[in-house]
């Protein structure tokens, strides 16, 4: 059975949280200013604490709109976004060429003593044409892609969530022929390219329980997209669904997979998914469907088939799928290895709180900060419904 991957513990400590109140240099444009760069930016509960040894970005939108706040006096709603803006989230590589930004983070983190999540999410027909279509044009040049993003990463570590979507859209069946006969395999490389990096773990997403209900179709792609030679899969990416449904529908695909082990993403998941009467779940009933959404800079919105299947209706562009910004969602188990579950190697915030889904409810579009979400995520109590174990 496999073993989580390595955790280096740093010699150096960690520096408290980026200074608040007056201490942080300011670039200043007419009225507005904001924080400029910081190198370390942490959580005042994971200090020297083993079990969160991932890297908080110094300077991410929620750091960013923390600071404009206090600037105008909203210092409650400032103080709020902490909850965001202090937890480790995932950086989407999103560039044309992805070294410099692979290494630039990369680079950081080892400075900080702390390990980055990176998401490589540049797949030839990427999404299925929805909200984060795109991706690299053909197999040449995401090999290409994925190469460089790997040179960037080097010998430092980096925990990777590989390819969002791109297992259970092919399992579902709306990948173009062409691209389908090509997609697992091109996984399959992407996943030797990582792992040829010796400080490399990486995960290859598997949607999440309301998506693909054949386990043994999508443990056959995971399978032949080399889920054996990686350090296991990655569910709920974007998505909300509880620890205990995930857990559930992660354990048996694990044990499909021989034992593999796997990250959940908790980033919203406090509340669970929107259910289609507007509230949240009985956790033993998975609902909802699709991925969501990448940070901001990433070139769309990144969203998974409207309940649980391509229907070709799409989203309903004012109040939008259940995956789609749907109200009253909260923030969910904090960045952690302690997990509870041998199997589950991390709880990881991968989609970024706060990041839109898409163009629904009055949202912008995919991708794009969306500072009064961000806030209703940070000010709303977890139900209890997703558990922490």
């Amino acid at each position: 059975m496999r073993k989580r991957p390595g955790i280096r513990r740093s010699a150096t400590g960690r520096t408290r949280t980026l200074l608040r109140r007056g201490a942080v240099p300011l670039v200043c444009a007419g009225a507005v200013c904001l924080p400029g760069p910081a190198e370390a930016r942490t959580s005042p509960d994971d200090d020297h604490d083993a079990t969160a040894p991932f890297w908080v970005e110094p300077a991410g939108p929620a750091v960013w709109q923390e600071r404009i706040w206090q600037e105008r006096g909203r210092e409650e709603d400032a103080a709020s976004l902490q909850r965001i803006s202090d937890r480790s989230t995932a950086v989407w590589l999103t560039d044309r060429d992805p070294k410099s930004q692979a290494e630039q983070i990369t680079r950081r983190a080892e400075r900080a003593g702390r390990i980055p999540v990176l998401v490589a999410y540049n797949i030839p027909q990427r999404d299925c044409g929805q909200y984060s279509s795109g991706g690299a044009p053909d197999a040449a040049h995401y090999r290409r892609w994925v190469s460089r993003a790997a040179e960037g990463i080097g010998s430092r570590q980096a925990w990777v969530v590989l390819e969002p979507d791109a297992l259970a859209q092919w399992a579902s069946g709306c990948v173009p022929e062409a691209a389908a006969k090509q997609r697992l395999a091109l996984l399959a490389e992407a996943v030797r390219i990582f792992k040829e990096q010796p400080g490399t773990a990486v995960y290859l997403d598997a949607g999440n329980p309301g998506w693909i209900s054949d386990r043994k179709r999508l443990a056959e792609a995971l399978n032949r997209a080399g889920v054996a030679q990686a350090d296991g899969f990655a569910l709920n990416v974007s998505n909300f669904h509880t620890n205990s449904v995930t857990s559930a529908y992660g354990d048996e695909l694990s044990a499909l997979l021989g034992g593999a082990h796997y990250v959940v993403d908790t980033s919203r998941n406090g509340n669970g998914p929107l259910m289609s009467g507007g509230g949240s779940p009985d956790p033993a009933k998975p609902a909802g469907a699709g991925a969501g959404a990448e940070p901001i800079g990433a070139p769309a919105g990144l969203n998974g088939p409207p309940g649980g299947a391509d229907d070709g209706k799409g989203p309903d562009p004012v109040q939008g799928e259940p995956w789609c910004n749907p109200p009253g969602r909260a923030l969910g188990t904090p960045p952690t290895t302690s997990t509870g579950n041998p199997l589950i190697d991390a709880f990881l915030w991968i989609k970024r709180p706060g990041e839109s889904d898409g163009a629904c409810r009055g949202a912008p579009p995919a991708g794009r900060w969306w500072a009064d979400y961000a806030l209703g995520l940070a000010n709303t109590t977890p139900s209890g419904a997703a558990g922490t174990k």
